[in-house]
């Protein structure tokens, strides 16, 4: 049985000893009922990993690192899912799969036809709930970097930023097919996905995206729901790129 692995945002270095945080010790001793002299695996999010053991003081808990492992399990390009915001907590999901897919990033998109509208304090408690889940998602899954989960933006001033790469909104009427568009991306870097909530874009988003420099692709003759279709077009994408 592998060693459980953990986020924890500080410092590390090869041979020190670390006093875990308090929420991470929490988890660790009273969810998971570690006990002292148990293998632990530490990273923090800016890439490899340190093996340690832990040790226990009460209800503090510490690591002894060991070396540390330069080991990654990122894609070969970037990957970016904007998506649009799904009703209820399907969002958690798509933050989670996301992870496990190999995104960078995650963009929500406070969209036209997006029956959740976050904002002030539900926006900000929100936020920081999608991205405790890409942490332990990156914890279960073996990457040593967090994809990133921005805060939610409309379509229109999501598409005032610099363009990453290629974009490629999804769309079951579009005239070209995500395969085809991706075969003539030769030496592609970035891809950048964008997935409309239920009910899709609002023709006013589709003009925006298109005026953006946008383009849009169909994949495939079926209807995918809204928290199935970005992640569906992640995958397809990274085995077509060969990321």
């Amino acid at each position: 049985m592998s060693a459980p692995r953990f986020f924890c945002d500080i410092p590390l270095t090869a041979g020190a000893r670390v006093a875990l945080p308090e929420a991470l010790a929490h988890h660790a001793l009273r969810v998971l009922r570690l006990r002292a002299g148990e293998a632990v695996v530490l990273f923090n999010g800016q890439g490899g990993e340190y093996p340690g053991t832990l040790e226990v003081d009460g209800k503090a808990g510490f690591a002894q690192l060991g070396e540390f492992v330069p080991r990654e399990a990122e894609l070969a390009g970037r990957v970016t899912l904007v998506q649009g915001l799904p009703s209820g907590d399907k969002m958690d999901w798509v933050v989670e799969k996301a992870v496990e897919l190999g995104a960078a990033r995650v963009s929500p998109i406070a969209a036209q036809r997006s029956v959740l509208q976050l904002s002030g304090a539900r926006l900000d408690k929100r936020l920081a709930h999608w991205q405790r889940i890409a942490q332990s998602a990156s914890e279960q899954c073996g990457r040593n970097r967090l994809m990133a989960v921005d805060a939610p933006l409309t379509l229109a001033e999501w598409l005032q930023q610099p363009a990453d790469g290629l974009r490629l909104l999804c769309h079951p009427e579009a005239d070209e097919d995500l395969a085809g568009t991706l075969r003539a991306a030769a030496g592609l870097q970035a891809l950048t996905l964008l997935v409309g909530p239920e009910g899709g874009w609002s023709d006013k988003e589709l003009a925006q995206a298109r005026e953006a420099g946008v383009q849009a692709v169909r994949f495939g003759p079926r209807v995918l729901r809204t928290e199935t279709a970005g992640l569906a077009l992640l995958s397809a994408a990274s085995a077509l790129l060969a990321w």
